[in-house]
């Protein structure tokens, strides 16, 4: 017996058809460009690259060495306020150093300062994701649920305003200076805001809505490292305290190396410091908050310029200058390949 199967007929329901529209776009008829690759255009491409990237980290190199830059390390100068923070019985009480130094000519223009560590890793996994961002959003959110963890609520069960290892770790020394002008000491104005990006201070980071923000944080309590209340950051501008507070911003964004800097201060540029800072004695005043020495640390307090390319990092530059060699020597090797093969062809051509 067959089968009998039903089949449309052409005069039933029409199928669309799966085929392209016929237009040059679809059929691939618009008119097109295809190199010709010989050895003049391939040569060409290696030189010119090569010396457009010479040129550029020679340049970027140049201006990275014309910074101005001091660094002064005040690991060993502050030894006995170091041993002082090591007895966590002192965490409530102050332990201040000084540390000399001498300009001996004038730096010019923007100077900033920053604060340098070494040994302290930030690239580790646990620490880099310990934090709450909705709670430094001023969100009320339960911080239970992220992975702030153990730095999240007392045994009382007050939670922690910020949480988390990185907030708990925050560099918290005071670094003022001083300039000794004509027997006398005149204290270096320093600019503590405008020092981190827009849209962390307007974007990632907001403090609670309230009229004040003490109730804001009203039932928090400060990480254990801490000496003071997140609201309590910076008591003389309400602008720059709470999660909006510059140091704290800038603390939280971590780094990828064990050795960083991050931007501290920038010298404002008015009566005897309008051109930047003049050549002289100094000196830094530390409150010595932050201990190193269980880790094997070391702080740096670094005063530098900046150019059109930045600070004083010259690796952008050294990068250029390895890509340039080595798009210059394969050309040259590449040259020497197609002579090479071009008098073998001549050869054999004659024979």
């Amino acid at each position: 017996m067959k089968n009998k199967t039903n089949f449309p007929s052409q005069e039933g329901e029409a199928h669309p058809s799966r085929c392209p529209d016929n237009s040059a776009f679809k059929q691939q008829r618009l008119p097109a460009w295809k190199p010709q690759l010989n050895i003049v255009s391939v040569l060409s491409c290696f030189f010119l690259t090569g010396a457009f990237c010479l040129t550029v980290g020679i340049c970027l190199i140049l201006s990275a060495n014309s910074v101005r830059e001091i660094q002064i390390d005040y690991s060993d100068k502050c030894s006995d306020c170091s041993k002082f923070r090591e007895n966590s019985s002192n965490w409530n009480k102050e332990c201040h150093c000084s540390v000399n130094f001498t300009l001996k000519e004038d730096i010019l223009g923007d100077v900033f300062m920053y604060y340098g560590l070494q040994n302290f890793y930030q690239n580790h996994r646990r620490y880099v994701i310990s934090r709450s961002d909705a709670q430094l959003l001023g969100r009320n959110v339960n911080i239970q649920r992220s992975y702030c963890a153990p730095f999240t609520t007392y045994r009382n069960g007050t939670p922690m305003a910020p949480c988390g290892a990185i907030a708990n770790s925050m560099f918290n020394d005071t670094i003022d200076l001083f300039y000794s002008r004509n027997s006398s000491v005149v204290q270096v104005p320093l600019l503590k805001t405008g020092n981190s990006w827009w849209t962390d201070k307007n974007v990632k980071f907001r403090n609670p809505e309230s009229y004040n923000l003490s109730s804001a944080f009203a039932g928090t309590a400060r990480p254990p490292y801490w000496q003071k209340p997140v609201y309590l950051l910076d008591e003389e501008d309400k602008r720059n305290t709470g999660y909006v507070n510059d140091d704290f911003i800038i603390w939280m964004r971590v780094s990828a190396f064990a050795t960083f800097r991050n931007l501290y201060r920038r010298v404002r540029r008015i009566r005897h410091f309008a051109d930047g800072l003049p050549a002289g004695n100094y000196t830094f005043r530390i409150s010595y908050n932050f201990p190193v020495s269980k880790f094997k640390g070391r702080k740096h307090v670094i005063l530098s310029t900046v150019v059109w390319s930045g600070g004083s990092n010259p690796f952008l530059g050294i990068a250029y200058v390895v890509s340039g060699t080595a798009a210059a020597l394969a050309g040259f090797v590449i040259t020497a390949i197609h002579l090479k093969l071009r008098k073998k062809k001549t050869y054999f051509q004659r024979q």
